[in-house]
């Protein structure tokens, strides 16, 4: 596969912003080249100097813990700014299209219509699983991206490994595959399979199993001719100073996030246990993430309910195949309990 017959022709050249970090890249020295202000700044840590705009260290300590080469990893704004650069630059506005498998994460969508890119859904089945052929059919010459989410969000559930292999392996574009909550998933996912898959881009994130939601970064992993595109469209210091120091801090203690990640699925297995046992639970559907997708009796009157008590869950209830859902994020073990607790009382009302 060429990446560059995929991507828009007027990128194919294009030279990125070259920023003062860019021309200088040590450490030491009087810096008079990028109209810092000298004197610091009014806060416990000084950040007047522009941070790496490459985040070389952040991405080398990334590289480590995920076992994948450096130059395969992109760092984000959230994964949102990952999705909306690898729109911008291989979907041509009002003129290509891409595909997404409904109920999925909200953003792609959003992106897509940001950029003016006709969108072709082809839902989940029944079961939410990835609908295979119906998938491949729906594809032109003009799809350029095929958004996948594993596990899936809101259903929680992990999508079927042939699956996603024969997507990948049957499609002359991009496959994006969503893995925010693969921490939580007995699987490892994809990224041992990027050298074998050119056309394979993996996001995943910090915000979830490493409990850096507020820092906002976000990772992608493809191969280093996609990276070096998105290197050369992204703005210049889209990574901060203050994030790239506390993440680096976070990824050097690998074991608080193992241990933080088997507790939470204890309390998974616990709550999943505790909601199948109370009436009006219709179903508890099987999940490999850090939440519950719970379909019951009135959902929106408990979901209305559960706010009143200043409980907040996430109605799904209007999203295709997610009829009377609920989706609850495992909390901690008192969380669960008022949880629990809020949900019997307004059963007994």
């Amino acid at each position: 596969m060429n990446i560059l017959e995929l991507l828009r022709p007027h990128l194919r050249n294009i030279k990125p912003y070259s920023s003062a970090r860019d021309e200088y890249t040590g450490r030491e020295g009087v810096f008079l080249d990028a109209n810092e202000n000298p004197f610091g700044s009014a806060t416990s840590e000084s950040f007047n100097r522009y941070p790496d705009p490459h985040q070389k260290i952040l991405k080398n300590r990334v590289s480590e813990i995920k076992g994948v080469d450096v130059e395969k990893v992109f760092l984000g704004n959230g994964s949102d700014e990952p999705i909306d650069l690898i729109i911008r630059a291989f979907c041509e506005p009002g003129v290509d299209n891409l595909i997404l498998t409904p109920p999925t994460y909200g953003m792609y969508e959003v992106s897509a219509q940001i950029n003016n890119i006709q969108i072709k859904k082809v839902p989940l089945t029944t079961d939410f699983q990835l609908d295979v052929n119906n998938i491949l059919d729906s594809t032109d010459e003009r799809t350029k991206l095929i958004f996948l989410c594993s596990p899936n969000n809101p259903t929680g559930n992990r999508m079927n490994e042939e699956d996603i292999e024969s997507i990948i392996q049957n499609f002359n574009g991009l496959v994006v595959l969503d893995e925010a909550y693969i921490d939580f998933s007995e699987f490892d996912g994809f990224i041992p399979k990027l050298g074998k898959y050119k056309n394979l881009f993996i996001l995943q994130t910090l915000s979830k199993a490493w409990g850096l939601a507020a820092l906002r970064l976000g990772m992608a992993f493809a191969d280093k001719e996609i990276v070096n595109i998105l290197d050369k469209i992204k703005p210049p210091y889209n990574i901060n100073g203050a994030t790239q120091k506390l993440a680096l801090e976070a990824l050097n203690n690998v074991s608080w996030k193992d241990n933080h990640v088997r507790e939470i699925l204890s309390q998974r297995e616990i709550l999943k246990n505790e909601l199948v046992q109370l009436s009006g639970v219709i179903k508890v559907f099987p999940t490999d993430a850090n939440f519950l997708l719970v379909k019951m009796d009135e959902a929106g009157r408990i979901f209305q309910s559960l706010i009143d008590q200043r409980i907040i869950v996430r109605d799904r209830s209007k999203v295709i195949l997610c009829d009377d859902c609920l989706r609850i994020t495992v909390g901690t073990s008192d969380e669960n309990r008022r949880l629990l607790e809020a949900l019997k009382s307004i059963k007994d009302e």
